[in-house]
């Protein structure tokens, strides 16, 4: 961290050096500062795994994973509760075509 934060702090040395002598109007847009993506790589915490990987640890799934699972046992439960109270299948007349040849 205190390597990057002197790096960062050189760049802005070397620019406000360059932005100082007469130049361009190109050379204004240098200030914008850039952020690389080399961060996004840093975890806070426990990595997380696929529902599969660990099915009795939700604490420990992906987020999409923990959604994708709660909705599907939230849909399961309310379909088989509505099959159950509604009595399943009401036409209990099935009839049987018989074959006459």
């Amino acid at each position: 961290m205190a390597t990057s934060l002197a790096a960062m702090t050189a760049r802005r040395a070397v620019t406000f050096a360059r932005l100082s002598s007469p130049g361009s109007a190109a050379r204004s847009a240098s200030l914008i500062p850039r952020r690389g993506l080399a961060g996004a790589a840093d975890h806070h915490g426990p990595a997380k795994v696929d529902c599969w990987k660990d099915p009795m640890s939700p604490s420990k799934w992906k987020e999409e994973h923990f959604v994708i699972v709660s909705l599907s046992g939230w849909g399961l439960l309310i379909f088989g509760g509505y099959k159950f109270f509604t009595g399943g299948k009401k036409n209990n007349e099935e009839k049987l075509v018989e074959a006459t040849h």
